[in-house]
């Protein structure tokens, strides 16, 4: 079987959030199972810059891809199969994937994933000898058009959509229709119109064989208009192909057994590593060297991210005897309102402004807890990240957060299953309630190191997630030969 994967990046090549994770560790879990995957992505400045002395060759070439030059080029970096396109005048910019250096949309984001769907539509069509996938799948807004794509082009190709994030939905004008060299008849309900415009996510729900978002809760709470984002009505009408499957994580770049970048390697049967990297902790954020329960948060500074609940109670935390370390950016006043809570209660709290993978693995690596008060979460990876290396999650119950960590409510506890703290409702109240649950946890001898050795013993892994991908790519391939309806 041969799987297309679409997406706008792809760790280790170029990262903002989970997406990148999905993209770059789904593969090789699928390869474990005889599934090749290669994936589709664009050719950005850095990414190309790494092809120098690997192994790549252009395999197509366009005249004009929505009326710009470019070339598709295969190569393998860092495990992954890859197809690059090469199209500066798309790729070739200052700042991130989606924002230039002071933060802004790049003005033709419209255009630079409209290519990316439609070179992915056109590589279904059979366009690189030699490679003609059996199903494609399309990760979030940036992919959205490719069964559009597909289905205006008359290509014969399942599609799977994936949702990392309803809240992202790539809409643009309708004046783009034309850019995008899609007919006037796709300004349709079941085609790419959306409010009047064009609508990439909605596009891709509209005309995908099935649908898939990153947890089963999350595939149930976006059906509902607090979830939803105007998008509930569109996935109540196409729920028989909704299907929710959690994420893993790559288990290999996470192991605290074999972790380069932790100060002290340890593993469920051993701890011991935990107290050198909680001491490295402690320095790096300032925080006074004591046996109180340390707590971390690794997040964008955001109100999705219930970051704001937490600027409200890191007093309650500290009345507790406990000590906050925040890593993060997003909101100015959450960044300030964090700077502030350091500069009140110095040596209890301690803020890096900022985002830095190898003190993520860190914080995981040292923490007693990590908190993840989430309004709405559709998967999460820092609480698999948590239970992978014995810190505890607290956590809102929501989406995968709700799907991934076990309460430690009286009955979890006595039957020695609980992984971690849930709460409800997700408002400060809820979050100060929790935290207060955690320390007395902590204080109780032999449960918090129960909840941590359940946590690093349970299989955050990709494999289930993987053989469930595997089933649903299957099922969709008999539709597509026709054999049956």
């Amino acid at each position: 079987m041969k799987i297309l994967s679409v997406a706008s990046e792809v760790y280790p090549l170029i990262k903002t959030g989970g997406l990148a994770d999905v993209a770059g560790a789904l593969p090789p879990a699928l390869a474990r199972r005889g599934i090749e995957t290669r994936v589709l992505m664009p050719g950005y400045g850095p990414v190309m810059a790494r092809l120098e002395g690997a192994r790549s060759q252009v395999v197509f070439e366009y005249d004009a891809l929505l009326g710009v030059p470019a070339r598709l080029v295969s190569a393998r970096l860092d495990g992954l199969d890859l197809i690059l396109i090469d199209a500066p005048s798309l790729y070739h910019r200052s700042g991130g994937p989606y924002v230039d250096a002071a933060g802004i949309d790049h003005g033709d984001n419209w255009h630079r994933f409209g290519a990316l769907s439609r070179a992915g539509a056109d590589i279904c069509a059979g366009i690189i000898e030699g490679f003609r996938p059996d199903v494609v799948h399309a990760h979030d807004w940036q992919a959205g058009l490719v069964p559009a794509y597909l289905r205006y082009s008359g290509i014969s190709c399942p599609s799977v959509m994936t949702i990392h994030n309803i809240a992202f939905q790539g809409q643009f004008s309708a004046a783009v229709l034309g850019g995008l060299y899609l007919p006037p008849h796709a300004m349709a309900l079941d085609g790419v119109e959306y409010h009047g415009g064009v609508g990439f996510l909605k596009a891709g729900l509209a005309n995908a064989s099935a649908i898939t978002t990153v947890s089963p809760t999350y595939a149930e709470e976006i059906r509902t208009p607090a979830f939803g984002m105007g998008l509930d009505g569109l996935i109540n009408a196409r729920a028989p192909v909704l299907r929710g499957i959690v994420n893993g994580i790559d288990t290999g770049v996470w192991d605290p057994a074999t972790d380069p970048i932790l100060p002290a390697t340890f593993s469920a049967d051993d701890l011991e590593g935990r107290r050198a990297n909680r001491r490295a902790l402690e320095e790096r954020f300032r925080l006074d060297h004591d046996d109180e329960p340390l707590f971390v948060v690794i997040s964008r500074l955001t109100h999705q991210k219930g970051i704001d609940l937490l600027a409200e109670t890191t007093g309650d935390l500290v009345a507790e005897g406990a000590k906050l370390a925040v890593l993060g950016t997003g909101d100015p006043a959450l960044e300030n309102a964090f700077a502030g809570a350091a500069a009140r209660h110095a040596g209890r709290v301690g803020v890096v402004i900022g985002y830095d993978e190898q003190l993520a693995h860190t914080m995981q690596g040292g923490a007693d807890g990590i908190l993840i008060p989430s309004r709405f979460e559709p998967c999460g990876l820092t609480q698999l990240y948590g239970l992978r290396y014995g810190a505890v999650p607290i956590v809102a119950r929501t989406g995968g957060l709700a799907d991934t960590v076990i309460d430690a409510n009286t009955a979890a506890l006595n039957a020695g299953v609980a992984t971690g703290v849930q709460f409800l409702p997700v408002d400060a109240a809820g979050l100060r309630h929790a935290i207060r649950q955690a320390v007395r946890l902590f204080r109780q001898p032999g449960t918090w190191d129960g909840l941590r050795v359940n946590g690093m013993r349970s299989d955050v892994s990709w494999d289930r997630s993987a053989a469930l991908y595997a089933d649903l790519y299957k099922s969709l391939i008999p539709v597509a030969s026709g054999h049956h309806a």
